[in-house]
């Protein structure tokens, strides 16, 4: 047997810019706990002590979901992040949030950034060139390795459109053959490693139609994949979200091949020593608006999160401040995953922030009956699809004022089994008073007499908060599976 080589990979997903300690969900001993982890400063000491254990051989990768998120994010269009960013040392990047500027923003980070956006999928509308690089070869622990970026293929399908302006975008699918032969048979890489934002379903199913994976990094889904997945000898690892956890694996390389590999899902406890350079790029970032962050504007008797397929207590909440502010039938949102939990006591203003940090307008629309059934059919499609490609998104839309029984298993248009709005079935015919937040929540082919309001999501909340001090968003069983 020849040489063995170690290599470390370090993976970050779905941070979606969470700079600090925050709120984060366990599920232990069979109950919901909650306690503080994450923030840069203490993945940064992660990253430090990786790359002291094997010098010359960590390979830090990012799966995207990182410029947007949170208010110092949004509020400097990503940029606040990028020194950050930097100081962690990481090797590459694909995307998916980070479409919320826009692409011409978005190319402005790349430019800022000391490593490249990948991503194998992304082509301009009027050239069809792409608009990133599909990959690069590092060297590491006297490795050649290829990195090929996947970004997430919804941005041009469900987002706003201003997201995608120019663009559109693939599965990758058909383009990984062709870079996974270019890279082994002329680069001559030892390892082929895949950065994807696809989301774990549809990273399963690539791995299973494409030859010559050796590792993917998932993203999008949120999964805390404890042990990695092995598909069509693919090792597949996900890490969670929010910063809270970061993914470990060593591979030992000899002969042409991975002889073992060892993985650990490291959780970025409140008891790790922040690295004190980053620590201060953070607070930096934080400093200006800490004051008006940390204001209180509430109370919750319940855990708000965000971390539940069908109904969550956070959206409760937003959708309760919906109705309120428009004296609407009906609420509806988008089944969003990413917003850090609020434990029982203070709300405060960031943590409004958190739940919608693109803070929309408030929106209004009439619907008739068959659209809203028509409207939730396709949503239930999206989020359930038994072929994962179709899936577009996250979890389910979040409505309230109805209740919803489904049959999840069933095909595509049939899923719904019983619908109510108020306490009388649906309607056909019927129009019924909407209100929602962004065009996930209806999207401009359902219903008429559409309108923004001049209140913004967030204003929305803190009038609600004003008048409702405590507030208890428990969960309705809007949504019961049959």
């Amino acid at each position: 047997m020849g040489q063995s080589k170690r290599l470390t990979i370090l993976q970050m997903n779905d941070s979606h810019a969470y700079l600090e300690l925050h709120p984060e969900v366990f599920i232990e001993q069979g109950v919901e706990t909650y306690r503080h982890v994450g923030g840069y400063a203490r993945i940064a000491t992660i990253f430090n002590q990786a790359r002291e254990e094997n010098p010359g051989g960590v390979l830090a990768l990012d799966n995207g979901d990182t410029f947007h998120g949170t208010y110092p994010a949004v509020a400097s269009k990503g940029e606040a992040l990028v020194p950050i960013l930097n100081r962690l040392g990481f090797d590459g990047m694909t995307g998916h949030w980070e479409f919320a500027y826009g692409p011409e923003q978005l190319n402005k980070l790349v430019s800022m950034l000391d490593y490249p956006m990948l991503a194998a999928n992304i082509y301009d509308q009027q050239t069809d060139e792409r608009v990133f690089p599909s990959h690069r070869i590092i060297e590491r622990a006297g490795l050649r390795i290829g990195v090929i970026g996947i970004a997430e293929h919804i941005v041009d399908k469900t987002m706003p459109a201003h997201f995608s302006k120019g663009l559109y975008f693939t599965l990758g699918n058909e383009e990984l053959p062709g870079i996974i032969a270019e890279l082994r048979e002329e680069k001559k890489v030892d390892l082929v490693v895949v950065l994807s934002h696809f989301g774990f379903p549809q990273e399963a199913k690539l791995v299973r139609e494409v030859d010559g994976i050796d590792i993917l990094l998932s993203g999008h889904t949120h999964n805390r994949l404890e042990k990695p997945v092995i598909i069509n000898d693919t090792i597949l690892i996900q890490s969670g979200c929010h910063g809270s956890f970061i993914g470990r694996l060593d591979v030992e390389f000899s002969d042409g091949k991975i002889q073992s590999f060892d993985h650990h899902l490291i959780e970025v406890t409140e008891e790790l020593v922040p690295d004190p350079e980053v620590d201060k790029l953070v607070n930096a970032v934080m400093s200006p608006d800490r004051a008006m962050l940390e204001e209180v504007v509430g109370q919750t008797e319940v855990a708000l999160n965000r971390y539940y397929q069908l109904e969550t207590t956070m959206d409760n909440l937003l959708l309760e401040a919906l109705l309120d502010v428009t004296g609407a039938e009906l609420a509806f949102s988008n089944g969003w995953r990413y917003g850090a939990p609020v434990v029982e006591g203070e709300i405060t203003v960031n943590d409004l922030w958190n739940m919608i940090p693109t803070n929309p307008p408030v929106s209004t629309v009439e619907m008739r009956g068959a659209e809203i059934v028509a409207m939730l059919e396709e949503n239930l499609e999206n989020t359930f699809a038994s072929d994962p490609y179709n899936q577009m998104g996250g979890y389910l839309k979040r409505c309230l004022g109805l209740k919803m029984f489904v049959k999840v298993e069933n095909p595509t248009g049939t899923r719904i089994q019983s619908l109510f709005i108020g306490d009388k079935r649906v309607d056909d015919e019927k129009t019924y008073f909407a209100s929602f937040v962004t065009v996930q929540g209806v999207p401009k082919k359902y219903g008429t007499n559409r309108k923004n309001l001049e209140v913004h999501a967030i204003d929305a909340l803190k009038e609600y908060l004003k008048k409702n001090p405590s507030v208890s968003p428990g969960l309705r069983d809007t949504v019961r599976l049959v």
